[in-house]
């Protein structure tokens, strides 16, 4: 896979919260819970691209299979993903967006309908600090696809960045803002075809 994807793809790091306490390492089933519960979501974000540049923008989530990245001004970039595919919109382009399978990137593991980190060969790796529970995940029928490393913080369970390494060890880190979940996202944000009329690519 183009290193290009993933250096679109947002993600994660983590917020920092002033007399925070030591909390409990969350379980696999906790965190698959969460993830499946987790219907819409949006808020910014902080993406620290694999050169030590910064992006920042605003993300939205609807599971299952979609999400929506827009980058702020110089960049302007936008990646959507949705009806299996994965799009990056270039707004220096005159053409189309280069088009990806979701399911050949590690974001397709959290965005499925139903997670269960629980799976075999699925989690390859999880730590607790005391403040924060950080499991790396990849697809266990594709190990090649890579693996997004997740970072969650407890009561009230919220995921809080993800860092994404490709097939060729390159590493993408998103940091999300507080997210607000359980909001209203019309999925016309989420289809592809839509903004490429908009952009007047069709």
């Amino acid at each position: 896979m183009k290193t290009r994807i993933l250096s679109f793809l947002m993600i994660l790091a983590l917020s920092a919260h002033a007399g925070s306490v030591a909390a409990q390492a969350l379980s696999l089933s906790q965190i698959s819970d969460y993830l499946n519960q987790l219907q819409t979501a949006q808020g910014g974000f902080t993406q620290i691209n694999g050169d030590g540049t910064l992006s920042t923008g605003q993300i939205y989530i609807k599971r299952p299979g979609r999400i929506r990245f827009e980058y702020n001004p110089p960049q302007q970039s936008l990646v959507l993903a949705s009806g299996g595919q994965l799009a990056i919109f270039d707004p220096r382009a005159n053409t189309g967006p280069d088009r990806y399978p979701l399911n050949q990137t590690p974001l397709h593991i959290i965005l499925q309908r139903n997670v269960d980190l629980t799976t075999a060969r699925m989690v390859t790796n999880a730590v607790s600090d005391g403040t924060t529970t950080t499991v790396t995940v990849q697809d266990p029928a594709n190990p090649q696809y890579g693996n997004i490393q997740l970072v969650f913080t407890a009561n009230p369970v919220a995921l809080r960045q993800w860092i994404i390494t490709d097939d060729l060890g390159n590493q993408t880190t998103m940091v999300l803002n507080e997210l607000t979940t359980g909001t209203t996202i019309g999925d016309i944000m989420f289809n592809i075809s839509a903004e490429m009329r908009k952009r007047g690519l069709d």
